[in-house]
């Protein structure tokens, strides 16, 4: 006799900043809804974990990257990495959701059963590669979207000739010291910035090598209206007013540069302008050949990569990379720059459901073939529901919105009997695109894997915190993209419906 799986109402896949929250709005809005989290890693905090390269940080302020049921109350708005896994753990203690956790246990498959109305999780467990079956109701799928095994890097020829240590930073090793060492970051983007100030007091010279510029704007690390509200109101009142506030800058940033790229190009630089010394070249190192927000803009608190331009501790050269060197990097123009340790902040690999397999009543989904249903579910697969957050905006604003509407669903189906909602795709005529419109190099890479958008909802993918606002909290839960069922004989099962 084989005992039957543990079962649960809900599954939730990773312990980071959105499986936490998810698991948050469960307690709250669903007390009795029974539920695990499983989690790969032996540590709560996903990406506030896993990356500890020197001066891990985040590129969204706090207000709006914290959640939204506990308020942000330390003074740095533009926080440190141990701040945020602080902020998650204290979280998860407050909320008694540690309890829940199931560490070390990743997801490889999980098979829905129309039949059955539930999803068969298997999961490997640790070192061991023990595999086990969990079953739910609901699978609500909070691991990110990235690769956690490995980060993106590049083929660099004569890499095997360098005779310094090469170093990801999604991987990066507790005993690396680079004191008084001559140190060269390969990228441009949220990490190289990052890097760059952060280990120049140390280093002997850093020196940013990118390929080409990125867009990089500097925002106070304290909010100002926090800091004064703060001393008047109390912290969740101070709290709800700077997240608005902030939601609206960043909406009004992201239409502008849509709207008239021209003129956010000149904001942008006169910014520049102000912060680096007189006759730097910014046509070269901080001109990008596409529009502001084409990809994310990168954010340095307090202007801390232009100060360690302009002291002298760093410097940035814009050039192709031919060849690594016994001691360095030879360069497409001839220039060597020598290094002692080089950094390949060259970014992520995207994957979607932590790389598991998903299979609905026998037939295995293909993710690219499917369409997004209000930017979280996917047309054929029924119970399951994907946390992704804005490409424009603070990750958890979106997660949260989509933890709450999870919360919304499951209360209408069991209000009304159902046991399956199945969202569809939309007519064949329409025009479909990928789910994430960035020009991103980690974009780009994992556009044929993507899920597709249509051009309307409910299978437009916003990014625009008030319409989804809107959506998420007041749309009909029953719309033209969704089916219910109270579960139907193998017979009935609807064929598994994807796009062309």
């Amino acid at each position: 006799m084989h005992a039957s799986p543990e079962h649960f109402d809900v599954l939730i896949v990773g312990a980071g900043l959105s499986g936490v929250g998810a698991a948050c709005h469960l307690q709250t809005e669903r007390p009795g809804t029974s539920y695990a989290i499983l989690e790969a890693r032996e540590a709560i905090g996903g990406t506030w974990d896993l990356f500890r390269y020197p001066g891990i940080r985040s590129d969204s302020d706090m207000f709006t990257l914290g959640y939204s049921f506990k308020p942000w109350e330390n003074a740095q708005a533009i926080a440190d990495g141990p701040s945020i896994r602080s902020y998650i753990h204290e979280t998860a203690r407050e909320y008694g959701i540690e309890d829940r956790v199931r560490f070390a246990h990743r997801v490889v498959r999980a098979e829905w059963s129309s039949a059955d109305a539930r999803w068969t999780v298997h999961v490997e467990k640790g070192a061991s590669g023990e595999r086990v079956e969990l079953t739910c109701g609901f699978l609500f799928w909070c691991s990110g979207y990235y690769r956690y095994d490995q980060g993106f890097t590049p083929r660099f020829e004569g890499r095997e000739r360098f005779a310094g240590t090469i170093v990801h930073p999604q991987h990066w090793p507790e005993d690396l010291d680079y004191t008084g060492k001559r140190v060269v970051v390969i990228g441009s983007g949220a990490t190289a910035v990052t890097l760059v100030p952060a280990m120049a007091d140390r280093a002997e010279h850093v020196t940013m090598l990118q390929r080409s510029p990125s867009y990089i704007v500097s925002l106070p690390g304290q909010d100002r209206l926090a800091q004064a509200l703060g001393r008047r109101l109390p912290a969740k009142a101070t709290y709800a007013i700077v997240r608005w506030k902030n939601v609206l800058r960043m909406l009004l940033s992201y239409r502008l540069s849509r709207r008239r790229p021209q003129l956010m190009k000149r904001l942008l630089r006169a910014g520049l302008e102000r912060q680096l010394p007189a006759g730097f070249d910014i046509d070269t190192h901080f001109k990008p050949r596409y529009d502001p927000w084409d990809q994310r803009l990168c954010l340095v608190p307090d202007g801390d990569l232009f100060q360690a331009l302009s002291r002298g501790r760093s410097s940035i050269v814009t050039d192709g990379i031919e060849t690594f060197t016994e001691n360095g990097i030879r360069l497409t123009s001839g220039q060597e720059l020598e290094a002692d340790v080089i950094i390949t902040a060259t970014g992520l690999e995207m994957q979607l459901f932590g790389g598991a397999t998903l299979v609905v009543d026998g037939q295995e989904v293909d993710p690219a073939q499917t369409v997004a249903y209000k930017a979280m579910m996917f047309s054929g697969v029924p119970n399951l529901a994907l946390a992704m957050g804005y490409t424009n905006a603070s990750w958890t604003l979106k997660c949260d919105l989509i933890a709450e509407y999870v919360c919304r669903l499951l209360a209408y189906m069991d209000e009304h009997g159902y046991r399956q909602v199945t969202p569809v795709a939309p007519d064949p005529s329409q025009q479909l695109s990928s789910v994430v419109d960035l020009k991103s190099g980690y974009v780009q890479r994992a556009a044929a894997r993507l899920p597709k958008q249509g051009p309307r909802l409910p299978w437009r993918v916003h990014q625009n915190y008030f319409k989804d606002v809107r959506m998420f909290r007041r749309s009909p839960i029953v719309d033209e993209g969704v089916r219910f069922s109270a579960g139907a004989p193998a017979e009935e099962r609807p064929e598994l419906e994807l796009v062309a």
